[in-house]
């Protein structure tokens, strides 16, 4: 299908840049040290179940409104008063923070209506647009716009359909599509058109929706070079025309048969494009999740062994397939993140159970990292453990100086922080991959040109001007782009 307009401008900020050099040593540092955990702050208020960086270097973060009172005041003596709220009406605290990456600081937001397992994308301006919620938020779009001062807007009634559980994906023409949510099997748009429908059906999610269970929850959902939409739900996925509203391609099952979307919760990404190949190949891989009837079992306190498999299928291929890989490490509601180098970061979740209030055991503390361009059989490697378990609830996202951010688990209905087996978590982490190793500082680049908030347009020319200390081969040198993602329940939406 033909790829609609786009919009004029690109800010270079909203994309990850980081360069990357091969030397004669190189090779032997990246699998020296198996990366290093920090921890940033003790207590940030509220648990990360959503995170989402912005072009100026700040993560909005939030939770829900409806746990209580969290462990930060709103500034200046606000108090969010909501008569729909079911547990405080009258709240003087926070359920949204900004981090500064920074000064690795919190500032207070505030949001008024329930955020609760929400979805979201940032748009070519810059803003957060952020989508749907619970009770009272439902039904409401909410704008973060990113500066120092500012705090949430929201738009009643944004929404056509409530959307709890949704996925949303910024499209080339600048809306974004907000699709699926409980009990809702359908999409539609924003923001809206004047002349367009407000929801369209989508039966792929009646067909993959397991009968008490969902099993399609926040389905996993990228633009595909040719302006399609892959949409992954359960154990199977379309390639999807949602301008002509039909289905282009229906891809095999996974092998096996076992749901990989919530409450079974596995992770999923596009693998990175190489737009210097003469044909693009397209490859969609996902990993983890739980084995059908898991969830059944698991609330009735038998927690099964998540699923240890990968499958990964080449989208592009006339006849595509998928191709499992066995992981190091079981692994239910993980997260998994495109880092700039092309590898792929396994983070946080659990090795038995599902998602779901107190439904997971087992934490998985060390991350694992999948190299997708080397053999089937040596493509992963385990990383360092953390200390801190992460279960459901949590969360992770690339930083634009290579960490990945790492917060939340809360498996309770409440903030709960004794008592329990897995306590609501506050503390905020970050985890550098091998790549950033000391033994690379020779190679680490400055990047002189384009400066930040540069704009550019659609199929303009780029140049980038870098220094390094090091010596390297210029024919070894490539340039990574990577959209800043809305991750939440073990997906990072837009990456």
């Amino acid at each position: 299908m033909a790829t609609p307009p786009r919009p004029d401008h690109m800010i270079f900020s909203f994309l990850f840049w980081r360069l990357f050099m091969a030397g004669p040593g190189c090779r032997i540092l990246t699998h020296a040290a198996g990366g290093e955990w920090q921890l940033l702050l003790r207590n940030i208020g509220i648990t990360a179940i959503h995170m989402q960086l912005l072009h100026n270097d700040r993560v909005v973060i939030f939770d829900r409104t409806d746990f209580g009172k969290s462990n930060i005041s709103l500034p200046h003596g606000k108090c969010r008063h909501d008569p729909n709220e079911s547990v405080l009406p009258i709240d003087c605290t926070a359920h949204s923070v900004e981090y500064d990456v920074a000064t690795n600081s919190i500032r207070a937001l505030v949001v008024q209506t329930d955020v609760w397992c929400s979805s979201g994308a940032v748009m070519a301006n810059g803003d957060l647009v952020q989508t749907g919620g619970y009770n009272d938020g439902e039904r409401v779009a909410r704008i973060f716009k990113p500066c120092s001062s500012c705090d949430w807007e929201e738009v009643p009634l944004g929404l056509a359909a409530r959307r709890w559980y949704a996925t949303n994906h910024i499209l080339p023409d600048n809306r974004q599509i907000v699709i699926g949510g409980r009990g809702q099997f359908n999409y539609e748009f924003y923001p809206k058109s004047a002349n367009a429908r407000t929801v369209y059906t989508l039966p792929f999610l009646v067909q993959t929706n397991d009968p008490k269970i969902e099993n399609n929850l926040y389905p996993f959902v990228f633009l595909h070079t040719d302006g399609n939409l892959f949409i992954f739900a359960n154990n199977r996925a379309i390639l999807f025309n949602y301008f002509k509203k039909f289905v282009v391609k229906t891809f095999p099952t996974i092998p096996g048969g076992d749901p990989r979307s919530y409450p079974s919760t596995g992770s999923a990404v596009m693998l990175p494009l190489n737009l210097q190949e003469p044909s693009i190949e397209v490859e969609v891989l996902v990993c983890g999740g739980a084995p059908d009837g898991s969830y059944t079992q698991a609330s009735k306190r038998n927690f099964v062994r998540a699923l240890k498999t990968c499958a990964r299928i080449k989208i592009t291929d006339p006849s595509p397939q998928w191709v499992m890989e066995t992981m190091p490490l079981a692994r239910v509601m993980g997260d998994m993140t495109l880092l700039p180098n092309g590898d792929v970061l396994i983070i946080n979740g659990a090795s038995a159970g599902t998602a779901g209030w107190e439904l997971g055991r087992d934490p998985v503390l060390n991350p694992v990292l999948y190299k997708p361009h080397t053999r089937v059989g040596s493509r992963f490697k385990v990383m360092n453990p953390s200390t801190i378990p992460r279960m459901y609830h949590s969360t992770a996202i690339l930083l634009r100086d290579g960490r990945v951010l790492v917060g939340g688990s809360n498996p309770h209905i409440d903030y709960k922080f004794t008592g329990v087996l897995y306590p609501t978590e506050l503390r905020l982490e970050a985890f550098s991959p091998e790549y950033l190793d000391s033994g690379f500082s020779n190679l680490r680049p400055i990047i002189i040109s384009p400066a930040s908030q540069s704009k550019m347009g659609h199929g303009q020319g780029l140049t980038v001007r870098f220094s390094v200390t090091g010596t390297l081969n210029p024919d070894m040198v490539s340039v990574t782009m990577l959209s800043p993602s809305f991750t939440t329940h073990s997906f990072s939406m837009n990456q």
